[in-house]
């Protein structure tokens, strides 16, 4: 069934609306779109739009258009934020859908304040010397997407009870971000690895803009892998608190995006001039069996219901 009749949404300017975000996750999330075909139906749109809201005041930061200000466009975005939580209805077309999901789940306005607080903090040189300073960041960037995305998934209790998981999974997938493109953020001045976790192991920033390899580095990032996986853990702790028909979704996910990790590892660490990327064949062995599931599950029930 189309995603968009499955969520009983209707109205010719809104599914525009949707299909935008929808475009917006296939091109820049290949992994978590991949992952998205495993939710049901109905679900997707709103999964859609999450990411491309993400990622649209992302890309105002990292990638700004020529002569724009950044910090402007944020402000525009926090504005159009206040339009959607007053009940109103934006024009453009990520915020129209953002409002229609934010109505449908219940979601509430702290989660985008705090998401907006953390890219205007992209704005300026970035460096944090402990994984604590790093938290309120990381809460904004990183903990509210998974708490976003909860009431999407569904539980089988208490949203509170299944937070904790949510957090780590959002968590998870930001320090594995933070590794594989620890090169282009040095490019932007920015510096996620905290730097006294680094200099315990006698690396600086400088050593890390050298760009030359070095054992330093490589112990340094080794930690940094392994202490990622032990988050990854406690995300995968939380999914059993999900809906059934979510779980495959996001341990999926879970597996992709830690498949990072993995090529981390395979490039020994040498990622200052490249980029560990999970090889398509990989993706499709992970993803491809619960995928002919959700395809089954679904046709069966289309077919059962044209039949009755």
């Amino acid at each position: 069934m189309n995603e968009l009749d499955a969520a009983g949404i209707l109205a010719p300017d809104l599914r525009a609306a949707y299909t935008e975000c929808r475009r917006i996750n296939a091109h820049y999330g290949r992994t978590f779109f991949l992952a998205t075909r495993l939710l049901p139906a109905r679900a997707r749109p709103a999964a859609h739009t999450l990411y491309g809201f993400a990622r649209m005041a992302d890309e105002l930061v990292d990638n700004p258009a020529p002569g724009s200000d950044p910090g402007v466009s944020l402000d525009r975005v926090g504005e159009m934020v206040d339009v959607v939580f007053e009940g109103g209805n934006p024009a453009e077309p990520v915020l129209a859908a953002l409002a229609d999901t934010v109505r449908r789940y219940g979601l509430t306005r702290d989660l985008f304040d705090s998401f907006l607080k953390s890219m205007r903090m992209d704005l300026a040189p970035v460096e944090y010397r402990t994984f604590a300073e790093l938290g309120e960041y990381m809460y904004g960037s990183a903990a509210v997407i998974g708490l976003q995305m909860l009431p999407v998934f569904g539980t089988v209790g208490p949203l509170a009870d299944a937070a904790p998981g949510a957090i780590a999974l959002g968590e998870a997938f930001q320090l594995t971000n933070f590794l594989r493109d620890v090169g282009e953020d040095l490019d932007r001045g920015r510096l996620y690895l905290p730097t006294a976790e680094l200099a315990a192991f006698g690396v600086t920033r400088e050593l890390l803009e050298a760009r030359r390899p070095d054992p330093r580095i490589r112990a340094a990032l080794a930690y940094f892998v392994a202490r990622t996986r032990a988050v990854y853990r406690r995300a995968e702790a939380g999914v059993a608190l999900l809906r059934p028909e979510s779980r495959a979704c996001v341990r999926t996910a879970l597996t992709l995006y830690e498949g990072i990790l993995d090529e981390i590892v395979a490039l020994d660490h040498d990622i200052l001039t490249r980029r560990a990327v999970v090889p398509k064949a990989r993706r499709l062995v992970v993803a491809l069996p619960p995928l002919a599931a959700v395809w089954a599950r679904e046709t069966f029930r289309g077919g059962r219901r044209l039949r009755s």
